[in-house]
């Protein structure tokens, strides 16, 4: 019997949680390069995943953004394929400026559909979803879940990436912990921003203002240990590690490593 993902959170409505992608989507179209700008460097966290790597693993990178991740594979040598998702252009952009030393792809994917749709590739034979009929040892997705809205997409992305995990494989994500710093939880914003109040939405669900240039607002999920064990169960994965990294207090990311089982 498949777990019942319902513990936490009763389910927001599936418009509701279209609203939400479509906010957070014209937050990184319309902020993306200033946003790019204060991601030239990798968190802590994710340069610790990084140093257990062997070099020849193959690689998912969910929500790739500016391709800062395949560029430091890259000047660490790595061999294994890599393959960027992301849906901003304007950061994906960013990524495809650079040439890199082993097999990189990026594309303009919507993870929340159910195929993963590819919207753009630079080669019009790769957008077929066929491309993923191969699997990856590794599936990353840094900043990425905590930006998904509601237990059924939740779902949907997580088993998809169990599907393209080799036996054995290995999904890796960090979440935001915002809630540990007073300077970040004083971004958060009222929901009627955004024509919304808090009974239409998940609890832990927060909408959060962006300053750096003009002002944005992101919806974001804050992610307990509790929650996303239950979610990995229901998933089909097994959780082999957690930690948490980055910011001054190194408290700022909550990082998991989950096995296929």
């Amino acid at each position: 019997m498949a777990e019942n993902y319902t513990r936490y959170n009763v389910g927001v409505d599936l418009t509701i949680a279209r609203q939400l992608l479509d906010l957070n989507r014209r937050f990184y179209m319309e902020h993306g390069r200033d946003f790019s700008a204060t991601r030239g460097r990798l968190q802590p966290g994710v340069r610790r995943v990084l140093e257990a790597l062997r070099g020849g693993e193959s690689i998912l990178d969910l929500g790739c953004g500016n391709g800062e991740l395949a560029r430091t594979l890259s000047r660490r040598g790595h061999r294994g394929a890599y393959l960027g998702l992301d849906f901003s252009l304007p950061l994906l952009d960013e990524a495809e400026r650079e040439a890199f030393g082993f097999p990189v792809k990026f594309m303009q994917v919507d993870l929340t559909l159910p195929n993963w749709e590819i919207v753009r590739s630079k080669k019009k034979e790769e957008r077929d979803i066929s491309l993923f009929s191969s699997h990856f040892d590794l599936t990353f997705a840094f900043a990425v879940l905590h930006h998904i809205p509601g237990n059924e997409l939740r779902l949907n992305i997580i088993r998809k990436v169990h599907d393209l995990l080799e036996p054995d494989g290995l999904f890796i994500h960090s979440n935001w912990q915002f809630l540990n710093s007073e300077r970040l939880k004083a971004r958060i914003q009222s929901w009627e921003n955004v024509g919304l109040s808090s009974k239409d939405v998940d609890s832990n669900d927060y909408l959060l203002d962006w300053k750096r240039g003009e002002m944005g607002l992101r919806y974001v999920h804050y992610f307990h240990e509790e929650e996303l064990s239950e979610l990995a169960k229901a998933a089909g994965f097994e959780i082999v590690e957690t930690f948490y990294s980055d910011g001054e207090n190194k408290r700022l990311g909550l990082y998991q490593v989950w096995k296929k089982s």
